[in-house]
């Protein structure tokens, strides 16, 4: 049984099809494992930004944090924590102006924590958030996964980075892309993706 955290971040709502495809793999495995699932959409509920609090909160031990610290903290141990629970992580990223979702990389600022999610050694940072499977999602209007475009792909290269950096290395992309180019090339990738996910579906069955 699995532990399954689906990590959505599109402010389209529910036209989105980042949310859409990334909820499916979810509750496919969901289904499939007879596990738990964990959803937490960062377009209806953000986490603030990064402030002082936060940078210095961490930092400082628990006892001697004042409230406004211990308040910054508490949001990020409650995201650190259930990436720590989950066996698989499900996370949907709609490209915005070449790039991931403010709401998403606010979420990688409080979960990419020095000597929690990471550390560092001789040998440079070491991920400590191992062993787990991740499905990324990535959506996009345009075509970045080749072709003049491929070098401005500042989602879907960007996100891996952040999560290798945290340990999670053991990830499977999924592209909905092109969907701006017209009615038909939108019905095109969509088909694309949905095929995608049922062999992706099938092979985690």
């Amino acid at each position: 049984m699995s532990n399954i955290l689906l990590v959505t971040s599109s402010p389209r709502g529910p036209e989105s099809l980042s949310a859409q495809f990334a909820t499916e793999i979810a509750e496919g495995i969901k289904a499939r494992s007879g596990g738990s699932l964990t959803t937490r959409d960062l377009a209806i509920k953000p986490p603030p930004h990064i402030g002082q609090a936060y940078i210095q909160g961490r930092v400082t031990r628990p006892d001697a944090r004042t409230a406004e610290q211990a308040a910054a903290v508490d949001i990020a141990q409650e995201l650190v924590d259930e990436l720590k629970v989950a066996d698989v992580i499900v996370l949907g990223s709609g490209m915005i102006n070449f790039g991931l979702p403010s709401q998403l990389k606010v979420w990688f600022d409080h979960v990419t924590w020095p000597d929690v999610t990471f550390s560092f050694d001789e040998t440079g940072p070491k991920g400590l958030l191992t062993g787990k499977k991740v499905y990324l999602v990535t959506a996009a209007g345009g075509v970045f996964s080749k072709g003049a475009y491929t070098p401005f792909d500042f989602q879907t290269n960007y996100v891996l980075h952040l999560l290798g950096f945290i340990g999670l290395t053991d990830v499977e992309v999924v592209r909905i892309e092109g969907t701006a180019y017209g009615s038909d090339a939108a019905k095109a990738a969509i088909k694309t993706t949905e095929a995608a996910v049922q062999a992706l579906l099938a092979k985690a069955a």
